[in-house]
């Protein structure tokens, strides 16, 4: 689980919980659309999108073990 700032605060503000099932039920759906999207520019959004999410929680560390 991470606690990601919420934009616009300043550091003395709470910060956003995020859980690792709901980062993985998000890249789970997106990578699914990405499947269904033709175009490779809106693809390369989704892959930007994808690792952006993943990254809330995991880190560099835990996708290269994965890898």
């Amino acid at each position: 689980m991470a606690a990601e700032k919420l934009d616009g605060q300043s550091d003395e503000m709470e910060y956003e919980e995020i859980t690792s099932d709901e980062v993985d039920s998000v890249v789970e759906q997106l990578e699914r659309l990405a499947e269904t999207v033709q175009s490779e520019n809106i693809k390369s959004y989704l892959e930007d999108a994808i690792n952006s999410i993943f990254f809330l929680v995991y880190e560099d560390d835990d996708s290269a073990e994965a890898a």
